[in-house]
């Protein structure tokens, strides 16, 4: 990921990049940098949350995955239906890496276990790389910050997973007595939030597209 650093500059809900398509086949595809307390979709039944609508002014694009409500970070957005299963489908395992901050300092032992993959409930997470971040990654604030507790203290991993269950990391931590407390997801493969920040969207690149494209061919 190279330095643990992320723009702060921008204002939340300021649109960014261009309206064209990104290729000739009509297909669409876009990185959005989700901020905290956003749903990961472009409607709310209840109609008093914030959605993707309030942020993405486009039309028939979707997310690929999601992002929980009380998570932040990066979101692909497209029309491409086949890319969409690739990226989603846990047999292909295409990473997704994370910086948690969890509450006190991660033993050895734990960040091991998590490597290793953990016996969940219901499930065993994939064996995964588990990094220390320090300092501290330069993030912008979350709004409203997490608890404080000056007794206890808090510590930033980087978490490198090649499946993406219901609230995963969070699970994974929590089993190896290290709560999350925040959780942003900083990269989709080689696709990262650099240049973006909280609420912003951009079209991908042709060279990002180009990637993208191929890792679809490979279906």
């Amino acid at each position: 990921m190279g330095r643990s650093q992320i723009s702060s500059s921008g204002k939340s809900r300021q649109f960014s990049g261009h309206s064209s398509q990104n290729s000739q086949s009509g297909y669409r595809y876009v990185l959005f940098y989700k901020p905290y307390d956003v749903l990961s979709q472009f409607t709310d039944r209840s109609g008093d949350r914030a959605t993707l609508k309030d942020y993405v002014p486009i039309p028939e694009i979707y997310p690929v995955g999601r992002l929980d409500r009380d998570s932040e970070g990066l979101m692909l957005l497209t029309n491409d239906g086949p890319l969409q299963h690739r990226l989603t489908d846990p047999r292909y395992g295409h990473p997704r890496t994370y910086w948690a901050q969890v509450e006190r300092i991660p033993t050895a032992e734990a960040i091991a276990h998590l490597q290793r993959g953990i016996a969940l409930q219901d499930y065993r997470t994939r064996p995964a790389i588990v990094e220390r971040i320090d300092p501290a990654p330069d993030l912008p604030p979350r709004v409203p910050p997490i608890r404080d507790r000056k007794s206890v203290p808090t510590y930033w991993l980087q978490i490198t997973l090649s499946e993406g269950r219901n609230r995963q990391v969070r699970r994974m931590t929590a089993a190896v007595g290290h709560p999350t407390l925040r959780l942003v997801r900083v990269a989709i493969g080689t696709l990262t939030l650099d240049g973006l920040a909280p609420g912003q969207w951009r079209d991908l690149s042709p060279t990002e597209v180009k990637t993208l494209r191929q890792f679809r061919s490979r279906l």
